[in-house]
């Protein structure tokens, strides 16, 4: 290999790594690279560029306001809630409808949607909750599989093929491989997910009846009526939907039995469902831990609302102090629920981590600004969410159906369609041009910019001709369902530590380049690619929707890996069949 593919291996294998310590925002990392090999003259300015001025980049952007329009009107709530969910073959009923959705709706928003009436729903209806979103997450990738607009990877790998000098993926194309994985993922939802998706609502435990259990520190009042008396007559020993775990008193903890006399000073911290969490603001005598945090962010206008913390976050291994959280998000954090652990200590003190979900005080607003922004996974008002725009839903509906009906038929394309549409959405009045702006989730839009880039190096440098030579010496005596598997399973494994668009923009040079080795299309082992990036269930950082319903669903971090493992074996092997013949 040249001494300029040597230099982007290393820098590739760097990013790998700083990306699997989750401790470096990924477009940071991969921004330096970029970078660095540009300084270093591995690479010309115009590969520098070329995530930059990728068609891909700017349609993924534009696709964020189009979703954000129709999310705004409710016509995609309506949907959700008259298809979604149902007392008879649940699973399979939520899966394939997602699936289906997933289609043409892009996963991120539909999650961000689907989640907090799923959660009502199960809340209705007796169920758990964590029965149903990791199987929302899973069906809503495997539907992004379908078609070309299913999923931002699926414009990368469509990019990656166009910058090889080949004509992107048709809108359809993908359809033919996509359709049957995602049907063989759904029916595999569907059976194996009562077996294999332990139920974190444990049978009996009255105190825990939700699996997403808050964790909120009050103070006895000095002087107040719970002052001097004991647990059980100032009662707090039998709560509805929450126990008193543990006092707090002079550095110490104290047991917190029926008999122990509290005091006033004294912390006491209560685990329960959020909806209880909630009511001990109004127990005379008590006063959150967080007092004047709560008393500047209350007000007329203030409502809760739960925050998910995103993978990347500038808050992931922060204390909310150190983060200056209040004066930042103007907002005050009640509560931390983290999966499958008990937070002691006080809430200003503890690293907050990647999937922790907040119980947050804010003003009215605080869903609006921050529903977008990289900080958060999801935003999801505790009560009743905002009116939606009904009367612009016929707008929305129209651009939407618009966008899809001229890609579809090649009258424009993907970009030009969806600037068309989010033109209609910002001049139809669905949103206004700073709602457009927030739409955006920056971020992931620069991450995959530059992702497109580390990949164009690759290409370039002659490095994916290298790895492709050492692919097919691997798997060709399997032929090319062999070399498809392995270029598959690869990219499978390298999207769970990088992002999605990561994988996918370093792999699919490489696998273009194999299929030359044994004779193959180099269009089908793309597709592989596209398949191996967007199919990640294995872990809850694979990708984004999985955080999303992490902490939201009580998970633990092997619960993905129990269900994820058979869904990305079958993917693996239905693609590299279907492809091989």
């Amino acid at each position: 290999m040249s001494v300029d593919a040597w230099l982007v291996l290393a820098t590739v294998l760097a990013v790998v790594a700083i990306a699997a310590t989750d401790r470096v925002p990924a477009v940071a990392a991969m921004g330096a690279s970029v970078a660095f090999l540009l300084v270093s003259g591995a690479i010309e300015d115009d590969v520098a560029l070329s995530g930059l001025s990728s068609p891909a980049t700017a349609t993924i952007a534009l696709l964020y306001v189009v979703a954000g329009g129709v999310a705004a009107t409710g016509a995609l709530s309506l949907v959700i809630d008259r298809l979604l969910f149902g007392k008879r073959n649940t699973i399979a009923r939520l899966a394939g409808t997602t699936a289906a959705m997933s289609a043409f709706v892009p996963n991120t928003p539909l999650v961000a949607l689907a989640a907090p009436r799923a959660i009502r729903w199960s809340r209705s209806n007796g169920r758990s909750a964590s029965a149903l979103l990791m199987p929302l997450s899973f069906a809503s990738i495997l539907g992004g599989v379908i078609t070309l607009l299913g999923t931002s990877t699926n414009l990368v790998v469509s990019d990656a093929i166009r910058s090889a000098g080949d004509e992107p993926l048709g809108m359809f194309e993908v359809t033919r491989v996509g359709l049957p994985v995602a049907l063989v993922g759904v029916a595999v939802l569907a059976i194996a997910t009562p077996f294999l998706l332990r139920n974190r609502t444990a049978a009996g435990e009255s105190m825990r009846a939700t699996a997403r259990n808050f964790q909120l520190q009050m103070v006895v009042a000095p002087g107040g009526p719970l002052d001097g008396q004991t647990v059980s007559t100032a009662g707090l020993r039998h709560l509805d939907g929450m126990y008193l775990a543990a006092i707090e008193r002079a550095g110490g903890v104290v047991t917190a039995r029926p008999e122990t006399e509290v005091t006033g000073g004294d912390r006491l911290y209560f685990v329960g469902d959020v909806t209880r969490v909630i009511d001990l603001q109004d127990v005379a005598g008590l006063q959150s831990a967080e007092q004047p945090h709560v008393i500047d962010a209350a007000g007329p206008g203030s409502r809760l609302y739960e925050a998910v913390v995103a993978p990347r976050s500038d808050l992931s291994g922060r204390t909310l102090k150190d983060a200056g959280f209040r004066g930042r998000y103007g907002a005050a954090v009640l509560a931390v629920h983290r999966a499958d652990e008990e937070l002691r200590g006080k809430l200003g003190t503890i690293p907050i981590n990647a999937g922790d979900v907040l119980l947050v005080l804010a003003g009215d607003d605080f869903g609006r600004r921050w529903r977008e922004h990289g900080d958060f996974a999801l935003v999801s008002s505790v009560d009743e969410p905002p009116p939606p725009r009904r009367a612009r839903a016929w707008v929305a509906a129209l651009a939407f159906v618009g966008m899809l009906a001229l890609a579809a038929t090649g009258v424009l394309t993907l970009l030009a369609a969806s600037a068309l549409a989010a033109a209609v959405m910002v001049l139809g009045r669905v949103l206004g041009p700073s709602e457009a702006r927030r739409a955006v989730d920056l971020n992931v839009v620069l991450t995959i910019a530059m992702s497109i880039s580390l990949g164009n190096a690759a290409a370039s440098t002659g490095l994916a001709a290298e790895i492709a030579d050492r692919l097919v010496s691997l798997g060709s005596s399997w032929g090319t369902f062999g070399l498809l598997l392995v270029t598959i399973v690869a990219t499978q494994l390298l999207t769970e530590v990088l992002s999605n668009s990561g994988a996918a923009a370093l792999m699919v040079p490489i696998g273009m380049a194999a299929a030359a080795g044994v004779g193959g299309d180099p269009r089908d082992f793309a597709i592989a690619v596209l398949v191996g990036a967007s199919c990640s269930f294995l872990t809850p950082i694979g990708y984004q929707t999985n955080l999303m319903v992490y902490g939201l669903g009580g998970y633990r971090f092997t619960d993905f890996t129990r269900l994820g493992f058979p869904l990305t074996v079958s993917c693996a092997l239905v693609t590299a069949g279907l492809l091989s013949v």
